[in-house]
């Protein structure tokens, strides 16, 4: 009863007309971040945090999350018009999702990516629904010792789950530990690392950095490429699947929402692993696995299930513990910071209108998308069209506006510049920046519960080892260090992120 109760208030939280518009706009933006690659959901969101500012908390959330999954849509289209996906998560899609364009089937393509990911979406918001409030119980029964050793346990797994090196990604996130040490210090007011710059006082600037990081570096990166994008059909039709294609397609959904669901909690990427792990088990599985790479219906339908559900779901540690589970959720964190809200489980007991008003959000969203975007699927193959020449001086400027608007301080345009030139260079020592804007937002709090631990014990590190659940957290994180560096798990990792790139 008291679940109904609460979805009642997130309904008509997300149900007023401001939050509903927004919620609308999220959506729409996302899908057309989605439609247009090499922009992407996290530089999207870095740009837009400082609007959030100007915004109600629950409604500027509500428009970030609806960035983000809507994104998840947005990406198929692209996938299977022009066999580019709009968002990495979205690269499996392309494989048969592109053939069955080939075949003149593109519109039964998209209408299956769409429905899937409608069907996966809503499961996976009513897990979040149902699993969110007992674990932000048991996060209240959380102490200092306990909240440092989940912290190991995020990074270690966004280490873990990174794509490249293992050595770089740990290198990435100790970077990132190190800028979120700038500033003041906490307990006994002291400047450190500011190398005498007064505006490093109150540590490096969150949006300065993720706009640089993912949004400067990325248009930096794309421009190296070929961005002369051939739309496969100027028109879509038969947007309805046959019957045979829903009788394909029912298994792989339901598969690829369990899957995405489940590897989605999980730090680092789990919607992009989500969509491999779906296409790999469909092939596995599959009586006719030849079809696979030439239009199968599962091929389309299993992955974009399960990317749409990792999605929805790496939003349940962000709203019981406070943990990002992806750069995404950590600019969520930020954007919650930035509104004055502490992440963690709190926000359920003290805002719970804010925290259920998300969750039926999402359900609103993916709604939204599924009755919007096959309509205007015209409007999307028309913007396919528009010369990435054009796009990058206006991303740009946005992003400039958009970072000077935050504190007025023309600083923060040469930091801009500076993590978008850093960023660059990461990317071309193949050096994934994930882990170190994760390592960025962690490295406070995980600094802060590490010295309040230390001073209730007096000093005492066995803390950490001598109470049960800091000390299971803290075998887990070595657990999956000793199982990543492993040489088997090793190549296995190495030869997935080489299939993915």
């Amino acid at each position: 009863m008291e679940l109904f109760n609460n979805l009642a208030l997130g309904f008509a939280t997300a149900g007023s007309l401001e939050n509903l518009l927004f919620c609308l706009i999220g959506a729409l933006l996302g899908t057309l971040i989605g439609v247009l690659p090499g922009i992407g959901a996290t530089a999207t969101i870095a740009m837009l945090l400082p609007i959030t500012f100007q915004l109600e908390p629950v409604s500027s959330l509500i428009m970030l999350a609806g960035i983000y999954y809507g994104a998840q849509y947005g990406g198929s289209t692209t996938a299977i018009l022009i066999n580019m996906p709009g968002e990495s998560s979205s690269a499996v899609t392309a494989i048969d999702g592109y053939q069955m364009a080939r075949k003149g089937r593109a519109g039964a393509a998209l209408a299956i990516a769409a429905i899937g990911s409608f069907f996966a979406g809503s499961v996976s918001t009513m897990l979040v629904a149902i699993f969110a409030p007992p674990l932000t119980v048991i996060a209240l029964q959380f102490g200092a010792p306990e909240y440092f050793s989940l912290m190991v346990v995020g990074l270690v797994s966004s280490i873990a789950l990174a794509h490249g090196s293992v050595i770089k990604a740990l290198a990435m996130v100790s970077l990132g530990l190190l800028l979120g040490l700038v500033g003041t210090d906490i307990y006994t007011g002291t400047p450190r690392f500011t190398m005498g710059i007064s505006e490093y006082a109150d540590g490096l600037n969150f949006v300065a950095l993720a706009v640089g990081v993912f949004g400067i570096a990325e248009i930096l990166r794309n421009l190296e490429g070929d961005f002369n994008r051939t739309v496969l059909m100027k028109k879509v039709s038969g947007l309805l699947p046959t019957k045979d294609d829903f009788r394909q397609m029912v298994g792989p959904v339901l598969r690829g929402t369990g899957i995405g669901s489940a590897l989605g909690i999980l730090p680092g990427g789990g919607a992009i692993l989500a969509s491999f792990a779906s296409y790999t088990v469909e092939k596995k599985i599959s009586k006719h696995p030849e079809e696979f790479g030439k239009g199968a219906i599962a091929g389309v339908a299993g992955p974009e299930s399960a990317n749409n559900a990792g999605a929805q779901t790496s939003f349940i540690p962000l709203l019981t513990l406070g943990i990002p589970a992806n750069p995404v959720m950590a600019l969520m964190i930020g954007a919650m910071i930035i509104q004055g809200i502490v992440p963690g489980p709190n926000v359920a007991t003290e805002q719970p209108a804010l925290f259920w008003g998300i969750i039926a959000s999402m359900w609103i969203g993916n709604l939204m998308l599924v009755v919007l975007n096959l309509p205007l699927i015209g409007i999307w193959v028309k913007l396919l069209t528009v010369p990435y020449t054009v796009l990058f001086p206006t991303i740009m400027a946005f992003c400039a506006i958009g970072v000077y608007s935050v504190n007025g301080n023309p600083y923060d345009l040469y930091a801009v510049a500076g993590f978008g030139l850093a960023g660059y260079l990461l990317s071309k020592l193949r050096c994934e920046p994930a882990p170190l804007l994760l390592g960025f937002v962690l490295g406070p709090l995980l600094e802060e519960n590490l010295r309040r631990a230390m001073i209730l014990s007096r000093g005492d590190p066995s803390t950490f080892v001598t109470r049960p659940i800091s000390a299971t957290l803290l075998l887990i994180a070595l657990g999956v260090l000793i199982v990543v560096f492993l040489p088997s798990v090793k190549a296995k990792r190495e030869t997935v992120f080489q299939e993915e790139g």
